[in-house]
């Protein structure tokens, strides 16, 4: 399989499976890894149980929070690894803030988000692992976190269509949608394999392509 990509991103809404993939692939091809930190945000617990006090505090936290971590774990080489793979990208900031804030506070924060966006290395490819919202309102009650409990349907829809605007919005990017729905890549090494055929075996044009396995 030809590894063609130097740097890749595994996206998706929460619940997609994306850590998991990222870590999949990091391990078979012994890439570099970058998982997203978010599990001792302080406001996170805090905005899932009161969404309009906490959305600004909490953006801004995880924007300090991604800048710093990629740009530490970017920069350097690694001469071990065959290339680097991610389960974020900084743009998840922006789009998860597209739902949650409004207003002045929007509008500040992009502009926030877009002088800072510019200093960053963009990925070869984008990888969003698309599921509907009930099958992943399942993996995120299988999974337990005791904060996401409240997380909506509606809430998971606004966050999809926040990512395909952001798609279409900058399309100078190369973005890979992959349909997952009839797939279990974590259970069967099949479906695995068809993913990777996905990502790896083909050569795709920069801005959006879709594909369903």
């Amino acid at each position: 399989m030809e590894l063609k990509y130097n740097y890749i991103v595994i996206e998706g809404n929460i619940g997609a499976g994306k850590t998991t993939l990222a870590g999949k692939i990091s391990e078979q091809f012994n890439a570099r890894l970058i998982l997203e930190q978010f599990a001792d945000n302080p406001f996170l617990p805090k905005f899932y149980a009161d969404p309009e006090k906490y959305s600004f505090p909490l953006e801004l936290s995880f924007l300090a929070g991604r800048y710093r971590q990629l740009k530490e774990e970017l920069e350097p080489q690694d001469l071990f690894s065959t290339f680097t793979v991610a389960d974020y990208y900084f743009t998840k900031s922006l789009i998860f803030a597209a739902s949650t804030l409004k207003g002045d506070e929007y509008n500040l924060y992009r502009q926030i988000f877009y002088i800072i966006y510019s200093s960053l290395p963009r990925p070869d490819i984008l990888v969003y692992l698309h599921l509907d919202p009930e099958r992943l309102l399942r993996n995120i009650k299988k999974r337990g976190r005791q904060y996401e409990k409240s997380i909506t349907e509606d809430y998971l829809k606004n966050i999809q269509e926040s990512y395909f605007s952001f798609f279409r919005q900058n399309p100078g990017n190369r973005y890979l949608i992959i349909d997952i729905s009839d797939i279990d890549f974590v259970a069967s090494n099949n479906d695995y394999r068809k993913v990777l055929n996905a990502i790896f075996g083909e050569d795709y044009p920069c801005g959006i392509n879709t594909l369903i396995l």
